[in-house]
């Protein structure tokens, strides 16, 4: 039997809740756990992560395999304090460092073309000014 630490959704549509549960790898996505350890929810601010480090250590010793973003979550609780922490504002916790950095240009770049193209419009309209005062 493969045992992984993953994530089971809960809560209503277009407001999820994941629990950090311990299940047999075959087992559907929302189908039977052997032990919840956790939850999480990204929908507060700031997100919501608690998870029984102790558990999970237990488990991971044992032989179970935590998915990609259940062993992101276990970092930033580990790294955090006694109250839950939030992600950074561009970084989401089921995002890997590229998959961020790809998306956080993309962002940037289009918050700046609005502001070069006023700045760029103002030069003009100085020009314009200067040159119709000479001429």
């Amino acid at each position: 039997m493969s045992v992984r630490l993953r994530l089971t959704r809960v809560g209503a549509k277009k407001d999820p809740v994941w629990r950090v549960v311990v299940a047999d790898q075959r087992s559907p996505r929302d189908g039977r756990v052997i032990e919840t350890i956790g939850h999480y929810n990204a929908q507060t601010e700031p997100s919501t992560i608690v998870i029984d480090e102790e558990r999970a250590r237990e488990w991971i010793e044992r032989g179970a395999q935590p998915t990609r973003v259940v062993r992101r979550l276990l970092r930033i609780s580990e790294s955090a304090p006694a109250q839950p922490q939030a992600p950074a504002a561009d970084e989401h916790p089921a995002m890997e460092p590229e998959e961020q950095a790809q998306a956080t240009p993309a962002g940037e770049a289009a918050e700046q073309e609005p502001q070069a193209e006023a700045q760029a419009s103002d030069a003009e309209a100085n020009a314009d000014e200067a040159g119709g005062a000479e001429g």
